[in-house]
């Protein structure tokens, strides 16, 4: 199978660009239920891997051993703006864990909430590694060496046990064997996964199902309800996962990755949707995600009305001028 066309642009009536792409629905078994261009698609994981990646941690009761809060069990699943409450909450799992932010690998960079809401960071303001937007992944890691008793130094390194472990849980949740994994380094510099989308989308399906999974449910609905009870530390102000969630009235578990990544998780359903845009166009890809949604039933109206601005179907210039349409160019076909 091959990417399809997901989402086409119209300048004056004329198609000016088009956005390819693939879709899988895929429910807790594995089975195809839905699809739109290679739902088998081999694409990296990113932040969307956060979830599965903290599953080692909560497996072996590490929220309970460090007294972790459920905002801070949202935090290990999240891809943050580095708002106050971020730093707060990834600062409040250092200090349980015993350790100074600097322990942190993953990095420094200016918080997503200047760029979200493109302004400039205040005269003075400094940057640290609690706002990159996977300190609280890394923090949850730095509690699990803490733990088990192993090195902080390396504790992003491939061949490190919690790496290992990681590598072995997520293999679980998503039914494949990890010798299979394409590795790669994700861009706060931990271990990174490729699965197929399919692949991706029933760990999701899994994680939204919570307590009724047979393996890690206890664990599932830690993670799954923690991160839907706290949507604005998964992601942040003006962010879609944020939006999502709350659309979804604490139905869908939901999660952004870099590079056009998305996977939508319904607790009801026992579905997943994950998503793929080849050129990673955030803006097609939240209209894509919108529509995928519609199209499987999942929108009432409410929700339909809510999630419009997503969707951005008119495009619009300076000067308020409506020149353009976004539109779906695609409709999902049955599993097979």
């Amino acid at each position: 199978m091959k990417h399809i066309p997901l989402i086409e642009l119209t300048r004056g009536g004329t198609l000016e660009c088009q956005h390819l792409g693939s879709v899988a629905v895929v429910n807790t078994q594995g089975q195809l239920l839905a699809h739109a261009g290679d739902p088998y698609w081999l694409t990296f994981s990113r932040s969307t891997l956060k979830a599965l990646q903290a599953l080692p941690f909560v497996e072996a009761g590490g929220p309970a051993q460090f007294g972790f809060t459920t905002r801070q069990i949202a935090m290990m699943c999240a891809s943050h703006n580095g708002e106050i409450m971020h730093v707060a909450e990834t600062q409040g799992m250092l200090d349980k864990a015993g350790l100074n932010y600097k322990a942190l690998r993953c990095g420094c960079h200016v918080p997503s909430i200047f760029t979200q809401l493109e302004q400039a960071p205040p005269p003075g303001f400094v940057v640290d590694e609690r706002h990159n937007n996977c300190s609280g992944k890394h923090a949850g890691f730095l509690a699990y060496c803490v733990q088990h008793g192993l090195g902080l130094d390396d504790y992003i390194a491939p061949d490190h046990r919690l790496q290992q472990a990681i590598r072995r849980d997520v293999a679980r949740a998503v039914g494949m064997d990890p010798n299979y994994f394409k590795m790669g380094i994700d861009g706060c510099s931990a271990p990174n996964y490729a699965l197929p989308l399919a692949s991706l989308a029933r760990g999701y399906a899994r994680l939204a199902s919570g307590a009724r999974d047979t393996e890690f449910g206890a664990s599932f609905a830690a993670l799954g309800e923690a991160m839907t009870a706290h949507p604005e530390l998964v992601s942040g102000t003006g962010r879609n996962d944020l939006a999502y969630m709350r659309a979804g009235r604490g139905d869908w578990v939901t999660k952004i990755g870099a590079d056009g990544v998305q996977v939508v998780g319904s607790k009801s359903r026992g579905e997943a949707v994950a998503l793929k845009i080849m050129d990673a166009n955030k803006v097609a890809l939240h209209a894509a995600t919108v529509e995928v949604l519609d199209q499987l039933g999942w929108l009432d109206d409410a929700q339909r009305a809510e999630l419009a601005p997503w969707r951005a179907q008119e495009i619009v210039n300076a000067r308020g001028l409506v020149v353009g349409e976004r539109r779906p160019a695609f409709h999902l076909q049955a599993g097979s």
